[in-house]
């Protein structure tokens, strides 16, 4: 009899044990599944691309952005405005005059385009870091994305490298999977401006712009810093020869 009670105690306890770990684990997935959540939220609230400076360049050199001529002031950071779906498109699509008279953010169907400036207010010659970086990705929808940059009226498109390796028709590769592009501006003398238009699309005649890609989502922002840190570029210029 004592021994059928303390085997029904033993199973109580465990069961008891048991159920405070499942509780304990159930617990801790939602408190991760809130954490991501949150963290998914501040990542994407701002929208699918942003710009951010260097508080160094200002009060060092005197370099700042804007997205209006009529409004300069000192930045750190700014916002495109967000592209709520991307269908995919044909680069041949897009219109001739996206680098043209217009501002700030200026969107159009399934693309996103947004026009800013960076000025040297400052009274000597400097220079800056540029970076375009890949902030997030869902489903990898990367694979297919062009980031094409305007500067002063000439541009470069952007792309992953195809399924053969190799680059993609009349695209520049990633850096890497998490840097698209970097530039080191030099001689940047006290009054000049470089303009800037970013334009970001999916193609649609990439090999690997399939429906795997559907739903799915991309951040990135584009840093101008006074340093380069990320990676050696001199190392990047080596592999690329």
């Amino acid at each position: 009899m004592n021994s059928e009670i303390e085997v029904s105690v033993a199973r109580v306890k465990r069961r008891k044990k048991i159920l405070k770990i499942t509780r304990l684990v159930l617990l801790f997935l939602l408190l991760f599944v809130i954490i991501a959540y949150v963290v998914m939220n501040f990542i994407y609230n701002n929208g699918n691309f942003s710009i951010t400076l260097d508080k160094n360049l200002y009060f060092e050199r005197g370099i700042i952005i804007y997205d209006d001529p009529d409004y300069k002031v000192f930045r750190t950071e700014l916002f495109a405005k967000p592209v709520e779906y991307f269908d995919n498109i044909s680069n041949k699509w897009l219109p001739n005059d996206l680098d043209g008279d217009k501002n700030g953010s200026h969107n159009g169907e399934n693309y996103l385009a947004y026009t800013f400036f960076v000025e040297n207010t400052g009274t000597d010659t400097s220079d800056y870091w540029s970076e375009i970086i890949i902030d997030d990705v869902i489903k990898n929808v990367d694979e297919a994305v062009r980031i094409r940059v305007y500067k002063n009226g000439n541009y470069i498109t952007y792309a992953k490298l195809g399924i053969d390796g190799k680059a993609e028709k009349d695209t520049i590769p990633f850096v890497s999977d998490e840097i698209i592009a970097f530039e080191h501006r030099i001689d940047f003398k006290p009054g000049d401006i470089d303009k800037y238009t970013i334009v970001i699309w999916i193609e649609g005649h990439d090999l690997q712009c399939t429906d795997n890609i559907l739903g799915g989502e991309i951040k990135m922002h584009m840093e101008f810093n006074s340093e380069f840190v990320d990676i050696d570029p001199k190392k990047y210029e080596k592999e690329l020869d």
